[in-house]
């Protein structure tokens, strides 16, 4: 049985393709269109489904969209309807007007609601006509189709695919339809929904709220003013206590202000930074930290769980995750690593597929996130002597990868299938050594990224604990550790200014070339530590294809692109790069 998940209703469109319990394929659409977040500028009704997205999951299932059995979208429509849910995709529906313009004064979320109703009309006859291979001749008779409600698919992204086979779970992000936070506990393959919080009361929402306030783009800039709030001081919290009412059994209250009136002018986009908004991140995140680490302690109490999982925009807040696992109630805490909207895609097939097959055991852990395009070497060789791009094999891609890093060469990473989620980890990245204090402002240059973003380490598996505090498995760099004092001069690039990593932890099982990676810098260097970032630049998704991988290369002023078993340099072609570097050598520590 194939079931085909899609997530289209907000941001972050994505699909994912499930075959009997086992996941085949995820991506967000953004990675095929270059429309960063899926955000298009153009009327709710116009809203398009991630065809891109979908015709990959086909390919990779070896299937035509006509033999999919469900599909599961991760909105329910009606539960913002006072209508009852028609039997079929009536077009007859009040809400089926997909052709009217915005400006005719119909309510926007009227028009939101029709394009999310007609999807399925829109997937039969909506796709670009180069995807028809997979697409052309399908009609809405060929499958079944299903609204899952969004907290639903969020809490099974985090559940079903988890190591825990019973769990409490949390779900915080803006909105769904009408809840905005929920608590459920998973067991036996199953989910109850124990508790929400509905809008407009949302920690999402408020976090966005700020985060536009600071000048940055709500909804996807969150990560930004969490990386700020380290600059600041919590000179504010009683400000937002004042905004965030906590009650009983696991609810809130957002009471809303204008942030004008409480803390001044909202700072317009291009403007330096002040410590007056460094402190206002920082009393946002500190508050935001005390909450949730509340409405934790609730749901352990009310659901005597020891593991927790966790899923929605707000839980890619590495800060906040590392808060609730070291200073919460619970045990274990697994974070679904595309916890955004784009792993909603992911939620809703499982759910839709554990539920129709009766599961009762789980039959499927997400230990890694390659789940996108993957390209082998004769691919990558045709593409890139067809463009005339020269290249030269390379005869151990580890060992020669890591003496260009440990040169101080900023390499970019191409690798295997894509990352599923936001994370760059190790597919799609540009790599570099931490040795070097100024690495981290020169990547930032690279990037076009603002001077205070932090980046982030990858580190084995086994030598984590050594180099950062307390540190156990992390493969999806959800959360943040503080690097070990001992170590802190030996990394000074991945350090942040509060003392802490969103670290990223590698085993062999879970990417071979990456980890002999890292252990070959480590013989030349005695650490066993590199900085990770995505493959990508300022307002770009990372990279999906080897052309994009090339364009973003030869467009950016980092050294050498290793792209499957090749290297490529701005030295045409050759090696020994050393003429156009400006960077030295990094001297052996051990």
């Amino acid at each position: 049985m194939y079931t085909l998940g899609i997530n289209a209703a907000f941001h972050d469109s994505a699909a994912s393709i499930v075959k009997d319990g086992q996941l085949l394929a995820a991506a967000e659409d953004e990675r095929f269109t270059h429309i960063k977040h899926g955000k298009r500028p153009i009327p709710f009704s116009a809203y398009e489904l991630p065809f891109h997205a979908i015709d990959y999951c086909l390919q990779v299932a070896g299937i035509h969209l006509s033999e999919v059995d469900h599909i599961a979208y991760s909105f329910d429509p009606y539960l913002l309807m006072d209508e009852k849910q028609p039997t079929g995709m009536d077009s007859r529906t009040p809400y089926h007007q997909p052709d009217r313009p915005a400006t005719d004064g119909q309510p926007q979320q009227q028009l939101f609601l029709s394009s999310i109703i007609n999807a399925p009309a829109q997937l039969v006859s909506g796709y670009p006509h180069h995807l028809q291979k997979r697409f052309k001749g399908v009609t809405q008779a060929d499958w079944e189709w299903h609204f899952i409600e969004h907290h639903l698919a969020h809490a099974a992204s985090a559940y079903l695919p988890s190591p825990f086979s019973d769990a409490a779970v949390m779900v915080l992000d803006g909105r769904g339809e009408l809840a905005t936070t929920s608590y459920h506990t998973g067991m036996r393959n199953d989910l109850t929904r124990i508790g929400q919080v509905n809008f407009p009361h949302s920690l999402g929402l408020l976090y966005e709220e700020v985060t536009t306030y600071l000048g940055f783009l709500h909804s996807s800039d969150e990560y930004k003013v969490m990386a700020l709030a380290s600059y600041g001081k919590p000179t504010y919290v009683n400000d937002f206590r004042d905004m965030v009412w906590i009650g009983e059994n696991g609810q809130y209250r957002i009471q809303r202000t204008s942030l004008e009136a409480r803390f001044g002018a909202a700072r317009l986009r291009h403007e330096p930074f002040t410590g007056h908004h460094f402190d206002i991140a920082r009393s946002l995140q500190f508050v935001l930290e005390e909450t949730v680490l509340e409405l934790a302690h609730w749901l352990h109490d009310e659901t005597g769980q020891r593991n927790l999982t966790m899923a929605g925009g707000v839980a890619l807040n590495c800060v906040l995750n590392a808060r609730i696992r070291d200073d919460g109630p619970f045990s274990e805490v697994w974070v679904q690593p595309a916890a955004g909207d784009s792993g909603t895609a992911l939620g809703a097939a499982h759910w839709v597929d554990n539920k129709l097959r009766g599961e009762t055991q789980k039959t499927f852990v997400m230990e890694h996130a390659y789940w996108g395009p993957a390209y082998s070497d004769d691919d990558i060789a045709a593409f890139l002597e067809k463009a005339k791009v020269p290249f030269t094999k390379m005869e151990n891609v580890a060992e020669e990868t890591a003496q260009l890093l440990a040169a101080n060469r900023i390499v970019g990473w191409f690798q295997g299938g894509m990352e599923y989620g936001p994370r760059a980890l190790g597919s799609r990245s540009i790599l570099a050594s931490p040795i070097l204090p100024e690495m981290q402002a020169w990547l930032n240059e690279v990037k076009d990224r603002e001077d205070f973003r932090p980046v982030a380490p990858v580190v084995t598996e086994e030598a984590a604990p050594s180099w950062f505090t307390d540190a156990g498995q992390s493969p999806f760099m959800l959360f943040v550790n503080q690097v070990a004092p001992e170590k802190a001069g030996l990394i000074p690039a991945v350090k942040h200014v509060d003392g802490t990593a969103r670290i990223q932890t590698v085993n062999r099982k879970q990417n071979p070339l990456y980890y002999d990676l890292l252990k070959a810098f480590e013989r030349i260097t005695g650490i066993p530590v590199l900085i990770n970032t995505s493959f990508n630049t300022i307002g770009r998704p990372i990279v999906c294809t080897p052309r994009d991988a090339v364009e973003c290369f030869w467009t950016s002023p980092f050294d050498v692109l290793i792209i499957g078993s090749f290297l490529i340099s701005k030295n045409y072609g050759n090696k020994d790069i050393s003429s156009h570097s400006h960077l030295q050598a990094t001297t052996a520590v051990g």
